[in-house]
């Protein structure tokens, strides 16, 4: 799945893909938010991405949903 992340103050954004549900993505951030600590995710190559709750602007989720690739029959 993958995510982006907006830093405020900050024009570029953070993208990436993970193995984690959307779920476990957005209760990550939510905790973060709530406790007013680091967002510490990993992207499916194992680089961690730690981002100050207070620094977090935005973060856009991509579906757990996989789409089927090549020709099915109808």
């Amino acid at each position: 799945m993958d995510i982006e992340i907006g830093i405020r103050n900050v024009t570029r954004t953070v993208s990436f893909s993970t193995d984690e549900s959307a779920e476990d993505v957005a209760q990550k951030i939510e905790q973060s938010l709530a406790s007013d600590k680091a967002l510490d995710l990993t992207d499916n190559r194992g680089r961690r991405f730690v981002v100050p709750a207070q620094a977090l602007g935005y973060a856009i989720i991509g579906s757990d949903t996989s789409h089927p690739v090549g020709f099915g029959a109808l």
